[in-house]
């Protein structure tokens, strides 16, 4: 009981923060444009979060990157502090973070309308989404990828990087995270400290699982994202499907 005690008292002393402003730990470069859905969510042309291409107007991403400026999303890029001629900036037209999201960690999910539409290339491809209700078993290994944090207060990456993590049982990431763990709508996963995983600034992008995305990166713990003590938390985007076809139809069909 004391030690439960005592995990219970720390945690409430440590500050959640979402990926905001994140990138990956560890981890290794991608191979260029190996990874075309990939979304850099920017904000005066600086790197905030992560987002991933699902249509040719709408880009998935988490709802807590919605900021009061104005939002652009660049496509098929790698190095994103160049202009790569692979790259395609779009405004964003309309954000729809999820209804019940209160700027908390639960329904931490929010669709980007573009502005136009992406023109669908080598460099920019559309990924598909799970299915609804889908499970993904503990113990699969699963690929996050982002332009993140490369450390606790170390700068963000300039060339987007993935790293291995790998499911957990929904009772050890409830055992942790307590009332922040919605187990009908969050997915976590364990990771090496060697290896890396996600850190702040890595929000929004996905966690891939046999090819198809089953998350979105939603928080970690303050200045410790490689702590392995405390389970990468991330949106499950299978429960979230009814929601974003609604909003996708909704806001028209593409041609």
């Amino acid at each position: 009981m004391m030690q439960t005690f005592c995990i219970i008292f720390v945690f409430q002393l440590l500050a959640l923060t979402g990926a905001t402003e994140s990138g990956i730990v560890g981890g290794k470069d991608s191979k260029p444009h190996s990874r075309p859905y990939m979304a850099s969510l920017q904000f005066n042309n600086k790197h905030s979060c992560g987002g991933i291409l699902i249509r040719e107007d709408f880009v998935l991403t988490a709802a807590h990157c919605k900021q009061p400026q104005n939002m652009t999303v660049v496509l098929g890029a790698h190095n994103i502090s160049k202009t790569e001629r692979s790259q395609q900036r779009i405004r964003v037209a309309e954000y729809h973070p999820h209804p019940k999201f209160a700027g908390k960690r639960d329904y931490d999910i929010m669709l980007l309308k573009l502005k136009n539409k992406a023109k669908l290339n080598k460099y920019v491809k559309t990924i598909g989404l799970p299915k609804k209700d889908g499970k993904t078993p503990a113990n699969v290994n699963c690929v996050v990828a982002g332009w993140g944090q490369t450390g606790p207060q170390k700068p963000a990456s300039e060339v987007l990087k993935e790293a291995t993590e790998k499911i957990q049982f929904n009772f050890e990431c409830k055992s942790i995270w307590q009332q922040h763990f919605n187990v009908n709508h969050m997915i976590c996963t364990k990771f090496d400290k060697k290896k890396g995983g996600i850190c702040q600034g890595d929000s929004g992008g996905p966690l891939i699982c046999n090819s198809k995305p089953q998350g979105i990166t939603a928080f970690t713990v303050q200045n410790e994202c490689n702590n392995p003590k405390y389970p990468h938390v991330f949106t499950k985007i299978s429960f979230f499907l009814p929601w974003i076809k609604e909003i996708m139809k909704r806001k028209g069909n593409v041609a």
